[in-house]
């Protein structure tokens, strides 16, 4: 049974977060209501998990997991949190779970191997061929793009998921520390640190167009 406060707590999500009150129609039983919610996640659910997985078709297919995992929930929901907030916890784990298996299975093909090493693995044309010294204000805004992109990528999985959710998201820090299961303070130091290596990263191709 809810306690008052948190009966007070669904009462404010409820009236503040137009998604919340779709979310609560799932919950009723109004599939319209769902393929809405689908409409205005999906594609920003795929931005961020293709960030974390580096690969496209692997990030639409993780996002519907998590959409059918927001379906098999929908009896038990409790606005309890902003719904992009709740969503992106599901994403979150999802994403982890998946990570997690493929450096398993990465590990087993190493082992596999005859001669104890991985085979090689196609690399982004990208990492491997650097623009040179080429001025800044030369380069085009996708090549920019590209490289915010690959100093981003080589952040690791926390970090990378504290700044998709900052930066596409939105998200306050609160929002993230309840997303990420973490406290304020931790989502803070990881941005922080974040911020530091994207800085590092990008210094080079910033003052003398070498791209990292």
């Amino acid at each position: 049974m809810l306690t008052e406060a948190a009966e007070s707590r669904n009462a404010t999500y409820e009236t503040v977060d137009p998604d919340v009150r779709l979310m609560l129609q799932v919950r009723d039983g109004n599939a319209a209501a769902f393929e809405e919610l689908v409409l205005r996640y999906q594609n920003r659910l795929i931005t961020v998990l293709q960030n974390l997985v580096h690969n496209r078709h692997r990030a639409e297919e993780l996002a519907q997991e998590v959409f059918l995992r927001v379906f098999r929930a929908r009896a038990s929901y409790r606005p309890e949190a902003r719904f992009a907030t709740w969503l992106f916890t599901i994403a979150h784990n999802v994403a982890s779970n998946a990570l997690r298996a493929a450096a398993r299975q990465h590990e087993v093909n190493v082992s596999a191997d005859p001669n104890g090493e991985a085979a090689a693995k196609p690399m982004d044309s990208m990492a491997v061929a650097p623009s040179g010294l080429m001025p800044v204000r030369q380069l085009e805004k996708g090549e920019l793009a590209d490289v915010v992109r690959q100093a981003i990528d080589s952040l690791g999985e926390r970090q990378r998921m504290a700044v998709m959710l900052s930066r596409f998201e939105h998200m306050s820090y609160q929002d993230i520390a309840e997303t990420m299961g973490l406290s304020v303070q931790a989502v803070k130091s990881l941005l922080s640190r974040a911020r530091d290596n994207l800085r590092q990263i990008l210094e080079p191709y910033v003052q003398e167009g070498t791209r990292p």
